[in-house]
């Protein structure tokens, strides 16, 4: 059957490209948003100044009006002179003079006055905003301005302010208001707010091409640090993992990648040399009670006649025990080592173990006195079997090396339960304090492996420890060694 093609996406895979995208659809935004802004800005001015250039003929035409004079026909703009008690226009032009004679006027007549206006500059104008209307007794395409709204600029004379030859002149009564209106386009305004427009896309498919370049070749510069991490870490392998990254002296975000990537590259080669040497001293510790065994084995059976078969047996469940104590704790550290979880969460009372555990405990053929203190109880939160291996491991440690004594005391010390073991043994170095905990290591002189230790027992009791938010420490002692361990006191269990 064959399998659906995987549907393809066209968000690009690569971090160059998805980076210059984003950045260039960022970018459009603003870019748009930016030329919205300046297309209203431009308009506006234009506006602005279409108005003011306005000024100039709607002055002139009031002039020429204040003379008595009717004005030109041709005009650069659009205007029309309207008077009260006229329903024609006195002048038009520009465009708006397009009309049959004695047609009404286009553009609303003023009120009327009854004196004239007086301003600080002498004279004064309004601007509106009058839609022309449209005049459908014209032919079409005489009037262009018909149906459409525009800004009107218009200023009222007064007619009693001419002279009665200037009004007769006019056509007005000498009463009369007139009102000049002038037109203004928006052909200039449009005209240049459409270059602005084209100036802008043409800019911004422009700027938007370059910051997509720009940033898909810095982005592909920024990366061939990372490029060259990638190659580096592909080349490590688990037989072989001391290849190491080289760090950029940049001091950017790449040179923490490439330092973290060293150092998890490091413990990785710390973790691998240590299992290495894990495996070898596992194999070497397995070696010698099997060697034992075997030629103990292998004489019994060539000299069966000749064998002290009692001693050769007891040598050989003596080798196995040992061989047996061994396997076990390698499986446990084994589990240790996954962190696969404890048997058990509930409250031990440690004073109690502890008690129970001096009162089983077997001896070894020597006289060493074991003794516990334990004033009250002391609860902490674990698995009952993790506690007595740990205590096991600490008391059979301090049972191989003690002279004649080994001391166990149980305090509750504020928040925490304190256990110490104590022997009278020759003690540990200061500098090896820490080397005992560590897997298959035996000091020498009295801490040898003649005294059937496997090197395992401290290193699983710290685990341990460790396991139940603990710590097991050897602590500085006059006489001897002595290990501490501390953990997390727990409130006393309900009474049943």
């Amino acid at each position: 059957m064959n399998t659906a093609e995987p549907r393809r996406r066209w968000w690009p895979r690569s971090v160059r490209a998805r980076t210059a995208l984003a950045v260039a659809s960022t970018a459009a935004v603003i870019l748009v948003a930016i030329g919205w802004w300046l297309h209203r800005d431009v308009y506006r001015q234009s506006t602005q100044i279409a108005l003011g250039q306005a000024q100039a003929p709607l002055l002139a035409l009031a002039d020429q009006l204040r003379e008595g004079k009717i004005p030109s026909r041709r005009s650069a703009v659009p205007f029309e002179v309207v008077a009260t008690g006229r329903s024609t226009a006195v002048a038009s032009g520009g465009g708006m003079d397009v009309f049959a004679p004695g047609s009404p006027h286009v553009l609303p007549a003023p009120p009327r006055l009854s004196e004239p206006l007086v301003t600080d500059s002498g004279w004064y104008y309004e601007q509106r905003t009058i839609r022309i209307p449209e005049r459908r007794d014209e032919p079409a395409g005489r009037f262009d301005l018909g149906g459409g709204t525009y800004a009107v600029l218009s200023t009222d004379i007064w007619a009693g302010e001419l002279s009665s030859t200037g009004a007769a002149n006019l056509g007005v009564s000498p009463d009369a208001t007139l009102r000049v209106h002038v037109v203004v386009l928006p052909h200039t305004t449009n005209a240049i707010t459409d270059s602005v427009n084209s100036l802008l896309v043409r800019a911004g498919l422009v700027s938007l091409v370059l910051i997509s370049a720009i940033t898909y070749f810095t982005v592909r510069i920024a990366l061939r640090p990372v490029e060259a991490i990638r190659v580096a870490t592909a080349s490590v392998t688990a037989s072989d993992p001391r290849e190491r990254v080289s760090v950029p002296a940049t001091g950017h975000e790449i040179t923490a990648l490439a330092t973290t990537i060293n150092t998890t590259l490091q413990r990785l080669d710390d973790a691998a040399a240590q299992q290495r040497r894990f495996i070898a001293d596992a194999a070497h510790e397995l070696r010698s009670p099997l060697t034992t065994l075997l030629a103990s084995l292998e004489v019994a059976l060539a000299y069966p006649d000749r064998t002290d078969w009692p001693t050769a047996v007891t040598t050989a469940a003596r080798q196995t025990r040992r061989l047996q104590a061994l396997a076990e704790d390698l499986l446990l550290l084994a589990r240790l080592d996954a962190h696969a979880p404890t048997t058990g969460s509930g409250t031990v009372d440690l004073a109690a173990l502890v008690s129970l555990l001096v009162e089983q405990y077997g001896l070894p053929d020597r006289p060493v006195a074991l003794t516990a203190d334990t004033a009250a109880p002391a609860y902490v939160r674990g698995s009952k079997g993790d506690y007595e291996r740990l205590l096991r491991n600490l008391v059979d440690n301090a049972a191989r090396h003690a002279t004649s004594r080994v001391q166990v005391n149980v305090r509750n010390q504020d928040e925490q339960v304190v256990l110490s073991v104590h022997d009278d043994g020759p003690g540990v170095p200061g500098e090896d304090a820490e080397r005992v905990f560590e897997r298959f290591v035996r000091l020498d002189d009295a801490r040898s492996r003649d005294r059937g230790g496997t090197g395992l027992g401290l290193p699983i009791a710290r685990e341990l420890a460790h396991r139940h938010r603990g710590t097991l420490a050897l602590v500085p002692s006059d006489l001897g060694a002595c290990f501490r361990l501390r953990l997390p006191r727990a409130p006393a269990p309900p009474e049943p």
